[in-house]
């Protein structure tokens, strides 16, 4: 049996290891910079006017996620009206809509299905209005229809490099130093991003916890997980690991894989974090130009993440996690020996 120090570090490095999977979110450009943004109304103000005043479907979309009012439902419609082929504008519809009191999102809902067939973030709104009136009836039916998708899909990058361009051109009309450089422009389109596209996927988690064994829903739930594990945000693979892993068997191998694959995730995210903040202060606003135009051209969150531990010379993957801590005591049934903080491992010793 080993010392009792030597199994107090071998549960410190284990609880180390599972620590680091649960660290790490996307760096942003000049998280200060926001804060002197939102509670500037002068800048947003003005920059809602300029935006207005450029009148094309980006600008006004960019508008309607700055204005907390109740123009933002018009403008949201009137750059749906301009680009009635855009999926993602029609995204961001569907979203102003939903965060709007009294809004009726069943034919922004539609619309965006006819725009993107395949994308079941398109039903995630729906599935909230179900749950919300506990119509179980309804919410199996929504589920079903997600998992008949192929993938989940916010639009995350087209979007932020769309708002992106629209505040940086109208930058020179609005006061102050809120958007005064493309780091800043960068924090504040992500930050409203985050809060405005990317929809609460509690509704959804809460939906798959109840399920039965071999029910419909579970079957759904699980199809949807898959969909969810190559989402295009990291939020959304992160919930999708979540509800595959309740949806799997207990310690079967297809639960740990999914944790491996949530802690690689994990690691990507905290890695490419490191290198999210230039050491030379004026090197901000070229990162911040960099990483939009890896955007520009890469489909999902992670897809730019991986870019930046490329571009740094950084492995893609983490080095593997400590192997369990065994006794060398052997379990005198089974013959081997068992891992030194199990119930098995303490009756042995």
């Amino acid at each position: 049996m080993k010392p009792p120090r030597e199994r107090a570090a071998c549960r410190l490095l284990a609880a180390i290891a599972l620590a680091a999977t649960l660290v790490g979110a996307p760096a942003l450009a000049a998280p200060a910079k926001w804060n002197v943004a939102r509670g500037n109304r002068p800048w947003r103000a003005a920059a809602l006017a300029a935006l207005k005043a450029r009148g094309d479907d980006n600008s006004l979309a960019t508008a309607a996620l700055i204005d907390h009012g109740t123009d933002a439902l018009a403008l949201a419609g009137r750059a749906a009206q301009l680009a009635p082929d855009d999926p993602a504008i029609a995204w961001i519809n569907l979203r102003v809509c939903a965060q709007s009191p009294g809004c009726d999102i069943r034919g922004d809902a539609t619309e965006l299905r006819w725009l993107d067939p395949d994308n079941s973030a398109a039903w995630l709104p729906t599935l909230a209005a179900a749950m919300s009136n506990r119509d179980s009836v309804q919410t199996d039916h929504v589920l079903a229809h997600m998992a008949r998708g192929a993938d989940v899909d916010f639009y995350w990058n087209a979007i932020v490099v769309r708002m992106f361009d629209s505040l940086r051109a109208v930058a020179n009309h609005v006061p102050g130093r809120a958007i005064d450089s493309d780091a800043a422009i960068l924090a504040v389109v992500e930050h409203l991003a985050a809060a405005q596209i990317i929809p609460p996927l509690s509704p959804l988690i809460d939906a798959c916890r109840a399920t039965k064994a071999d029910s419909q829903r579970r079957m759904s739930c699980t199809t949807i997980a898959h969909l969810l594990e190559r989402a295009d945000t990291v939020d959304a693979q992160y919930a999708g690991f979540s509800i595959g892993r309740r949806l799997t068997p207990f310690e079967s191998r297809e639960f740990y894989a999914l944790g491996e694959r949530r802690r690689v995730l994990a690691w990507r995210v905290a890695t490419a974090a490191r290198f999210g903040k230039p050491l030379l202060p004026w090197l901000k606003s070229a990162h911040a130009r960099w990483r939009i135009a890896r955007m520009r051209t890469l489909a999902r969150q992670e897809d730019v993440i991986l870019a930046v531990l490329r571009d740094h010379g950084m492995p893609l993957d983490p080095p593997p996690p400590p192997p369990p801590c065994y006794d060398s005591s052997v379990n005198a049934d089974a013959g081997a020996a068992v891992p030194a903080g199990s119930a098995a491992g303490s009756a042995a010793a």
